[in-house]
């Protein structure tokens, strides 16, 4: 599985950092990313963001990015299925 947020509809509530800290970080912006391991998909940390910028779910941690885009107010956590 992999897994992009559209800043455009991030909100900045946070909700997907408490529920899944592995995968969602929030930036000085105000804005919510994904991060793959050490690497944030962020144009202020040298990376693609968005739809360009697909992080791994890491295994086991799948429920909770469903349960991250199910609760997320603005919608913006975009699930990917991904078959390598």
């Amino acid at each position: 599985m992999k897994v992009w947020i559209d800043q455009d509809l991030c909100t900045g509530d946070g909700i997907c950092q408490e529920i899944s800290p592995d995968v969602f970080i929030g930036l000085d912006d105000g804005l919510f990313y994904v991060k793959d391991g050490d690497k944030i998909y962020a144009k202020t940390e040298g990376n693609e963001e968005g739809a360009r910028g697909l992080a791994t779910v890491p295994k086991g941690e799948e429920p909770a990015v469903i349960e991250s885009a199910e609760e997320c107010p603005g919608e913006c956590i975009m699930i990917e299925p991904w078959n390598p």
